[in-house]
């Protein structure tokens, strides 16, 4: 009932962005103007009105799915909502696991949580808004493909403190890692330039993100970029992974 009731409701915002009335409604599904409004009104649309009146607007109803999916999804948690991941390191493995699109299983066989712990982590992560915790525990991330973290939110600061100092206890000279280390004297015009290029080098990494989520899992690699690139995986993540499963990159 309720993904019928979203539907109903962007058809309703669809007609009102094209300027589509009510009379028009009517006179298109032969109906009395009062039955229409009672269709909107009590959102009971046949599957076969739905289409015709999907028809008129010049839409499919998968285009109505997409665009309720699309106003469900989030660019950005509140700040309390970071601070519950921040406070709870298994919640935290398990909202990151999921929103890299890892399957219950995965999951569960990868860290030492139990079944219980897992369900009570997702429903929380439900109930926040960032996933659908689905029949048969199948997980579907809530988020945006621009989605960020709060400036100088809990996660943020949360990196700065513990992830930064984990992160480069490395040489950089492993299979899939670099860093690059330059210095010099900019004008701030030069500076502004260098500025957009790393932005621009950023939606080029989350772009790369995107595509590979449908890649197997076991094809994909925990990776973060910071001027610099490793495979890599927060200390804590580790000290929660069953025995024989940590991964290591292909060199």
């Amino acid at each position: 009932m309720a993904q019928t009731t979203a539907l109903i409701d962007a058809l309703k915002q669809v007609l009102k962005e094209q300027s589509i009335t009510y009379s028009q409604v009517a006179d298109h599904l032969d109906m009395s103007l009062a039955s229409v409004k009672r269709l909107f009104s009590e959102k009971q649309f046949s599957l076969k009105r739905l289409d015709s009146v999907c028809e008129l607007a010049g839409i499919e109803i998968s285009d109505l799915a997409r665009r309720v999916d699309q106003q469900r999804k989030i660019s950005q948690l509140t700040a309390e909502q970071e601070q519950q991941l921040v406070e709870d390191e298994k919640l935290l493995i398990i909202a990151v696991s999921a929103l890299n699109r890892w399957s219950f299983d995965d999951i569960l066989n990868a860290y030492d949580f139990t079944e219980a712990e897992m369900i009570q982590g997702l429903a929380k992560l439900d109930r926040m808004k960032m996933i659908d915790l689905l029949p048969g525990n199948r997980i579907k991330p809530l988020i945006t493909t621009d989605f960020q973290w709060q400036k100088n939110g809990p996660i943020q600061r949360f990196f700065e403190t513990q992830v930064q100092q984990d992160f480069f206890k490395s040489r950089f000279n492993g299979p899939g890692e670099i860093r690059l280390f330059v210095t010099g004297m900019l004008t701030p015009a030069s500076n502004a330039v260098m500025q957009q290029k790393l932005e621009r080098l950023a939606i080029d990494f989350r772009r790369l993100h995107q595509e590979d989520l449908v890649k197997p899992l076991s094809d994909r690699y925990g990776t973060s970029m910071v001027l610099a690139m490793r495979p890599w995986e927060l200390e804590f993540f580790l000290r929660h992974r069953r025995a024989g499963t940590k991964k290591i990159f292909p060199g």
